[in-house]
C-alpha cells in the first residue's frame, strides 16, 4: 500500500511470471480487523470478519494472535476461505487479534507482502494491518534507512511499523511511539495494531479511509475494530462509534481510552467508499449504503430523465442506484444481465470466440427482457470505458432497441493517491474525452453522469468532509511531485 514510485512497486503483476488483469473499476486496497476479547476464540472471530470484508481485497489474508508474548502469525496468497482451515485457526491461540485482506495497490503481489506485519520491538512484538496508502513513502524509506531498519516487504505497511518499532525501542511506551511515529507518516492510514499489552486503531488526521469500533454482545468490555459494520454484523458485535480522524483508541483489560493526537483534524472521507467500496449493509452516517445509492439513483433520474422502457443495473454495484432511478422515474426496473459470481482471475486463456463474446464470462444478457426495449443501464462509474463499452454491445447483441447510459457518479478523471487502486490518468476515458466523446466510443445513444453537489448533498453531510479528488483533482493531502508524475499527465503534474 503505497503509491507507484517504480522502484517500490510492481502492482501489475501475480506474481513474477503472471500479469494481473487490470479490471475496469476502482479497486479498494484492503480491509482490516482486530479484536480484543480475552476468553474468546479471537482467531476465528477475525476469520469471519475478513469473510465479511472480502470484498475490500482478494489476493492475500493473514491474521495475527497474542498470546501473552507470545505471536502467532498466518498469511499467504488467496481469499480467506482459502488461506484459513480450521486446523489453522486452532493453532492461533490468543486475547488479542488482528487481520487482513489485501489488494495491492503497492508492492508486488506476493506472500511477503501479505499483513499483518509483524515487527519486533524492546516492549516484544507488534502486529499491524493498514488500510490507505502513504504519499511520503520515498522520505519515509530513507529515513528507516538511516535507522538501519531492515525491510522485508516493498509495503508502505512496514514502513508504518517498523517507524513505531524505532521508537519504541528509544525508550517510548507504546502510546508516546506510535504518535512519534505518525508524524513521519503522510497519507491514508487506518490501522488496527496488536501489541502484548493491547490493540490500538488509528485513523489519519483526515479519516480518508473508515474504520469502526465495536463490543462483542457477551461482554462490553471486549472490543472489535473494522472498517466497516458489515463485520461488526458478522460475529454478532455491537456498532459503538466511528475511530474519529486524528484519533487513537487504546484497548486493554482497563477499557478503551481515547487519544487525539491531532489538534485541528480535517474529515475528509472518501466518498468512493460510499458509492461503491464498502458494502451496501454497512452503516455509515446512521444509514446503510443501500439507502444512500438508492438517492444517488433518485437523484440521477432528476437530473437525467430520458424516456425508456426499462431500467436495468450492472450488477451488482449498479443495482441500488437503478432501483432508486426506477422509482424517482417511474420506469420499470429489470434485470437484464446476470452475474456469474463464481468467477474469478484465471490465467487460463480464453479461445478466440470467448475473446470476442467479450463480458459473457461474467455478465450475460436476458435476450426475452431486453429485445425490442429501449433500455436505462445504471452503474456506479466508468473508469477506462472498456467494459462499459463490451456490456452495451452486448445488450444490443440481445436486441436492445436503445441504450442509454447512467451514472450515479460524476466522471472520473484523476487517480487515487490514498489507497485505492486507478489507472494512470492518460487511461481514464474522462480525463482526455467529453461526456459526448466518451458516449460514442461506449456505442451508447446518450451518456449522462450524477452531478458533483448531487453526489454529496445525497449524504446529507457536510460537502467539505469529503474527498472527492477523483472528480476534482483537488487533493486534501499534498501529493510530492515524483509521486504525482508516476500516475498524472505531465502537463498536469506542473499545476
Amino acid at each position: 500500500m503505497i503509491p507507484n514510485p517504480s522502484q517500490y512497486s510492481n502492482e501489475h503483476f501475480i506474481n513474477d511470471n503472471f500479469p494481473k488483469e487490470r479490471v475496469d473499476k476502482p479497486e479498494e486496497a484492503c480491509g482490516v480487523f482486530g479484536v480484543y476479547a480475552p476468553g474468546e476464540d479471537v482467531a476465528k472471530l477475525t476469520y469471519f470478519g475478513l469473510y465479511a470484508l472480502q470484498h475490500r481485497g482478494q489476493e492475500s489474508a493473514g491474521i495475527a494472535t497474542f498470546d501473552g508474548e507470545t505471536v502467532h502469525l498466518h498469511k499467504n496468497m488467496g481469499l480467506v476461505s482459502q488461506v484459513f482451515n480450521e486446523t489453522i485457526l486452532n493453532n492461533l491461540p490468543g486475547q488479542i487479534a488482528v487481520g487482513h485482506t489485501r489488494y495491492s495497490t503497492t508492492g508486488s503481489s506476493r506472500v511477503a507482502n501479505a499483513q499483518p506485519a509483524v515487527v519486533e520491538t524492546r516492549l516484544g512484538s507488534l502486529g499491524l494491518s493498514h488500510n490507505g496508502n502513504l504519499v511520503n513513502v520515498v522520505e519515509l524509506r530513507e529515513h528507516l534507512s538511516k535507522q538501519n531498519c531492515d525491510f522485508v516487504t516493498t509495503t508502505d505497511s512496514e514502513m508504518i511499523a517498523l517507524a513505531i518499532a524505532q521508537e519504541v525501542d528509544s525508550g517510548k511506551d507504546w502510546l508516546e511511539a506510535a504518535v512519534s511515529a505518525f508524524e513521519y507518516c503522510q497519507g491514508a492510514y487506518s490501522l488496527a495494531i496488536a501489541t502484548p499489552a493491547g490493540l490500538m486503531g488509528v485513523r489519519d488526521p483526515h479519516g480518508i479511509r473508515p474504520l469502526v469500533i465495536g463490543t462483542l454482545d457477551s461482554n462490553p468490555q471486549r472490543y472489535v475494530l473494522a472498517s466497516e459494520t458489515c463485520a461488526l454484523d458478522i460475529i454478532g458485535a455491537e456498532y459503538l462509534r466511528d475511530v474519529e480522524p486524528g484519533e487513537l483508541v487504546w484497548i486493554t483489560e482497563e477499557g478503551m481510552a481515547s487519544l487525539h493526537w491531532v489538534k485541528k483534524p480535517e474529515r475528509k472521507l472518501c466518498i468512493f467508499e460510499m458509492i461503491y467500496f464498502a458494502r451496501p449493509d454497512s452503516v455509515m452516517h446512521d444509514e446503510t449504503l443501500y439507502s444512500y445509492r438508492l438517492g444517488l439513483g433518485r437523484q440521477l433520474a432528476q437530473e437525467s430523465y430520458v424516456d425508456a422502457d426499462i431500467v436495468i443495473p450492472v450488477p451488482d454495484s449498479g443495482v441500488p442506484a437503478a432501483i432508486g432511478f426506477s422509482a424517482e422515474s417511474g420506469i420499470p426496473f429489470a434485470e437484464g444481465l446476470i452475474k456469474n459470481r463464481y468467477v474469478g482471475r484465471t490465467f487460463i486463456q480464453p479461445t478466440q470466440s470467448m475473446r470476442e463474446s467479450g463480458i459473457r464470462m461474467k455478465l450475460n444478457p436476458l435476450k426475452d427482457v431486453l429485445t425490442g426495449k429501449r433500455v436505462i443501464m445504471v452503474d456506479d462509474s466508468i473508469v477506462r470505458g472498456t467494459t462499459s463499452r463490451k456490456i452495451v454491445q452486448a445488450l444490443r447483441d440481445a436486441g436492445a432497441k436503445e441504450v442509454h447510459l447512467r451514472i450515479s457518479s460524476p466522471p472520473v478523471t484523476h487517480p487515487c493517491f490514498y489507497g485505492i487502486d486507478t489507472d494512470s490518468q492518460d487511461h481514464l476515458i474522462a480525463a482526455t474525452k467529453s461526456v459526448s466523446e466518451i458516449a460514442e466510443i461506449i456505442g451508447v445513444d446518450s451518456l449522462a453522469y450524477l452531478s458533483w453537489s448531487g453526489m454529496l448533498e445525497a449524504t446529507g453531510e457536510d460537502p467539505h468532509s469529503f474527498c472527492s479528488a477523483c472528480f476534482t483533482g483537488d487533493y486534501p493531502i499534498e501529493i510530492p511531485e515524483q509521486i504525482k508524475r508516476s500516475k498524472l499527465m505531465l502537463e498536469k503534474a506542473k499545476v
